[in-house]
């Protein structure tokens, strides 16, 4: 089977029935409208792609998710919790959080995905109550944060930054907290990254990862009370 060429006028996704089922790349090109992005997280697709490269839209064939309620908080995570070391609001700062995420150096890449139409569809979606971020302060600075998108009762983590060693290790762990209370069951992680398996995450493959979706998008929480 092809992977499918979008165009920027039809909203159209291929379905999983039309995808290659040896290839975590389902299509190619469009643009990164909030529509668009809207429609992609719900079919379980994001968007991902080298600097200057074509826009490509992925499910891949393994996906790494994390239960809140499993989220692995080591001794010393648990120190840093316990003495309060960053003060953790949630939504407070969503702009800076993402344009953070952006100037962060990653080893091993050269740029970052996270470029200004993301950010601008992105910073639209939070405005609808879509998007949401968590920030870690230190003196009134920010110093860590994380954002990301909500399909039904899925959260879908988009990125992360740390200005101070484990800034964002501390947001991650106090969504976590939250999202369990609410009784969210599910965190999609994306891509495996060692990182986000010592944090408890791990990887499931494509179908299971589109039948715990499909039951997140039967669930309609009001996300903006649970960030606020």
């Amino acid at each position: 089977m092809p992977i499918y060429q979008l165009d920027n006028q039809s909203l159209w996704f291929p379905t999983p029935d039309l995808w290659e089922p040896d290839e975590g790349i389902v299509a190619v090109g469009g643009d990164l409208s909030p529509k668009r992005l809207e429609a992609a997280y719900n079919q379980g697709i994001f968007p991902w792609n080298e600097p200057e490269s074509d826009l490509l839209w992925w499910c891949p064939l393994e996906r790494m998710v994390l239960r809140p309620k499993e989220v692995h908080i080591s001794k010393s995570s648990r120190n840093l919790l316990n003495q309060q070391r960053f003060q953790i609001s949630f939504n407070k700062d969503f702009n800076s959080v993402i344009e953070a995420c952006k100037a962060v150096v990653r080893p091993g890449q050269e740029g970052t995905w996270i470029t200004d139409e993301h950010i601008a569809s992105f910073k639209q979606l939070h405005l609808e109550g879509k998007a949401f971020s968590v920030e870690a302060w230190q003196d009134d600075q920010l110093v860590g944060g994380l954002y990301g998108l909500t399909t039904g009762a899925c959260f879908s983590g988009e990125s992360m930054f740390s200005k101070e060693s484990n800034a964002g290790k501390i947001c991650f762990i106090e969504l976590c907290k939250r999202l369990d209370f609410w009784g969210i069951p599910l965190i999609d992680c994306q891509i495996y990254n060692s990182y986000l398996a010592s944090l408890g995450a791990y990887r499931i493959s494509r179908e299971s990862f589109l039948k715990a979706l499909d039951f997140c998008r039967s669930e309609y929480p009001d996300w903006e009370e649970i960030f606020s």
